[in-house]
């Protein structure tokens, strides 16, 4: 029942890879009737919790952790996509490689996917801007 739902009223939310029907699902619920509401990426990605929080004090700089706040479900159904494309995803396992030579630690490198996916997922749920055709 659910899986007709999401394809009905959202089938491109299924095409990226590690993105099922119960995370389709928890990105309508979330998103609602009304997309044009969440103004952009960086607005999604905090409404989700996703979005990185500053951790440098007043002599440190540059570190981030991640948000304990916003849509949990939302934010467990985007790390759950994570981890599946650390596992099977190709070009996620070489990004993972590449990020873990450069020093990043784990948890890091899952707070930047995190929000790769949550700008993926923003363009899939945000209708295409409208071309305004000027007539002279």
């Amino acid at each position: 029942m659910i899986d007709d739902l999401v394809h009905r009223a959202a089938p491109q939310l299924l095409e990226p890879f590690g993105i099922g029907v119960d995370t389709a699902a928890e990105i309508l619920v979330v998103v609602g009737d009304n997309p044009e509401r969440i103004k952009s990426e960086a607005a999604l990605a905090k409404l989700a919790g996703i979005a990185p929080v500053p951790t440098g004090s007043g002599m440190t700089s540059g570190r981030h952790r991640i948000n304990h706040g916003g849509h949990r479900q939302l934010n467990a159904a985007i790390y759950r996509t994570v981890i599946v494309r650390m596992r099977f995803h190709q070009p996620t396992i070489d990004y993972v490689a590449r990020r873990t030579a450069e020093g990043k630690t784990k948890r890091e490198i899952i707070r930047c996917l995190k929000r790769y996916v949550i700008r993926e997922v923003y363009h899939l749920i945000r209708p295409a801007p409208n071309a305004i055709t000027a007539t002279s």
